[in-house]
């Protein structure tokens, strides 16, 4: 594990952001995203019957929903132990295969830092 102060300020950012999503909505895992312009999009998963989406992959959307054209980074908070595929592909359609994705636990220290590609 990595304590979340190797992270620069940005990044500890976008990871306590995360975590206050999840903490707020209840939900399994919380992400966040940051665009090429510093702007964030933070959400929660999705988990309605006609539509099941990621914390990570809805956050994407926000930041494509709102005209963002890259990523800078992605986080998400989660029990998992590892960022999923499908997470990493939609960060990487929309930032490219070397945009960092920050897997954090639920207490916020860094588990795994990885990119997209």
């Amino acid at each position: 594990m990595t304590d979340t102060n190797d992270l620069d300020a940005e990044d500890r950012k976008i990871v306590t952001l995360a975590r206050s999503a999840r903490a707020r909505n209840g939900v399994p895992e919380g992400a966040a995203v940051r665009d090429e312009t510093g702007r964030t999009y933070v959400a929660g998963t999705v988990a309605l019957e006609s539509l099941k989406l990621s914390a990570l992959q809805t956050a994407v959307a926000m930041a494509v929903a709102s005209g963002a054209t890259s990523l800078e980074a992605a986080a998400v908070v989660s029990a998992a132990e590892t960022s999923s595929d499908d997470d990493r592909a939609a960060v990487r359609d929309l930032g490219g295969p070397d945009t960092p994705v920050l897997l954090a636990g639920p207490d916020g220290t860094l588990r795994v830092r990885v990119t997209a590609g």
